[in-house]
């Protein structure tokens, strides 16, 4: 058996000296040598386990609700010195008055003493030039509420010629159904806007709106509007290839003990949701087009790989966190990390000055550039780092790099994926409260409500009369009113 040469520490320096490693039988030292080999790779495995057990989400891509108690808070705030309040110069927000056009009642309350010297003053007279004089204030009140309820009775009648006995009829505006469009919209916003189970639907109708509805009727009147918000939805869903910039995002979504996925994808003028069973790129495919031409941002999961790096923009925000990961790991990544969070710091630096107009498309360029560089020599840097997160991570920006900076030359594109991120919270909270959808029925209700919902708040229109408009339209028969008010391209 031949000799091998004597392990070495982590310096570089032999474990022990080569004199003393000479004496050894050979069979001796190819022990110690697997046995350095083995504490060597329990060492890493540690290692990588601890930085798991050390994962949040300020340095991975875990939601907030999963940090553990020992996450780390983020820390508050350095003080501004300035004193607590409004700062001098601060314009006062106030409620304002609501237009005469939108109140429903005035009462006037007119002095009949006067306050310096009691004397009595003249009923209609005024301070001066027959002008009246008046400090208006506004009560906003609700009325009791209690629905309208109104009964059709369908008469029978004989005919005096025949004997025939004839039924009447509802006319086409009265609902088949027990209850009228208002009502079916005010419960699916109430369980799609506000997340609402059906219990607490029922329950919120008959205490608020004095309208008793079971639980049943709730779910029943819920998959009427998903089915009529089909053709409205997928009118707007048709619009997304056509968008210059879009972002997107997905996560999971549980219905029947399976898992399914809830995509969204957000433009300019819509936001369009969908659950499947996928989580692979044909899904993306389908909403935007294979031959999708505009810029798409989102992190850096391979079901958007797809696109050409010049057709996408990869998340900083997600990437801040992920050099902070290197940061919590230590040793080698840890001085990548520090470095790339101060270029990240600048960068969105860079980028506020021109989302305030301090600086012009072409100052965001030339200003953006050094940052550019320095990036470019720092991942020349972590590749060759001794530790392999660092060095995967490096590689695989190496490898996105124009998609990094897709922000920096193109209108409209942002350098996080927070559109996307913002838009998935409801549907999260959604998620936590009802544990998902039980069915394919509850699946489009879920992804049609959130679809309209998001869509009418970009542009400050009313879910509910949008919906009641629906409504109205699916009780008589007729096409469902347009999700935007006029076609415009996304």
């Amino acid at each position: 058996m031949f000799s091998v040469d004597a392990p070495q520490l982590a310096d570089g320096q032999p474990l022990v000296p080569a004199d003393v490693w000479a004496t050894f039988p050979p069979a001796a030292q190819a022990v110690i040598v697997a046995l350095v080999q083995q504490v060597v790779a329990l060492t890493a495995e540690v290692r990588d386990l601890k930085a798991r057990l050390g994962q949040h989400s300020g340095n991975s891509s875990r939601p907030p609700s999963s940090d553990p108690p020992q996450a780390p808070r983020r820390p508050p705030a350095p003080p501004s010195g300035r004193a607590r309040g409004a700062q001098p110069g601060h314009v006062a927000h106030q409620r304002s008055m609501l237009p005469p056009e939108r109140v429903d009642h005035i009462v006037d309350h007119r002095p009949t003493m006067c306050a310096h010297c009691a004397a009595p003053l003249p009923v209609g007279a005024f301070v001066r030039d027959d002008r009246d004089d008046f400090v208006p204030h506004q009560v906003t009140e609700l009325p009791p509420l209690r629905a309208v309820v109104t009964e059709h009775r369908l008469h029978r009648v004989a005919c005096p010629a025949c004997g025939h006995a004839t039924r009447g009829t509802l006319p086409p505006d009265v609902p088949a159904g027990a209850f009228g469009p208002r009502v079916q919209a005010t419960v699916a916003v109430l369980s799609g806007g506000y997340r609402l189970s059906r219990r607490q639907v029922a329950d919120a109708c008959g205490t608020l709106l004095d309208v008793p509805l079971s639980v049943g009727s709730v779910d029943r009147l819920c998959q009427d509007t998903a089915m009529a918000l089909a053709a409205p939805v997928a009118t707007v869903q048709a619009m997304l290839p056509a968008a210059r910039a879009a972002n997107a995002d997905e996560t999971r979504w549980p219905q029947a003990g399976q898992t399914q996925w809830l995509w969204v994808v957000v433009t300019r003028l819509v936001t369009v949701f969908t659950i499947t069973a996928s989580r692979g790129s044909p899904v993306i495919k389908g909403l935007l087009g294979e031959d999708y031409d505009g810029v798409l941002g989102s992190d850096r999961y391979a079901g958007y790989a797809w696109l050409d790096d010049a057709f996408r923009q990869v998340c900083w925000a997600h990437l801040k966190r992920d050099f902070q990961g290197l940061v919590d790991r230590g040793g080698g990544a840890q001085t990548v990390g520090t470095a790339a969070l101060v270029l990240v710091h600048d960068l969105f630096a860079v980028w506020h000055q021109y989302r305030t107009g301090v600086l012009d498309r072409p100052g965001l360029q030339a200003t953006m550039q050094p940052v550019h560089d320095a990036f470019t020599v720092l991942l020349d840097e972590g590749m060759r780092c001794a530790d392999p997160k660092a060095t995967t991570l490096c590689r695989s920006l190496d490898r996105l790099w124009p998609a990094l900076w897709t922000f920096v030359d193109e209108d409209g594109v942002e350098p996080t994926n927070n559109a996307a991120e913002r838009a998935l919270r409801p549907a999260v909270l959604w998620r936590k409260g009802s544990f998902g959808t039980q069915s394919d029925g509850g699946a489009r209700f879920v992804e049609r409500l959130l679809t309209v919902t998001a869509t009418c708040r970009q542009h400050g229109r009313s879910v509910v009369e949008y919906l009641t408009a629906v409504c109205i339209a699916a009780q008589r028969g007729l096409p469902a009113p347009a999700l935007l008010p006029s076609p415009a391209a996304a």
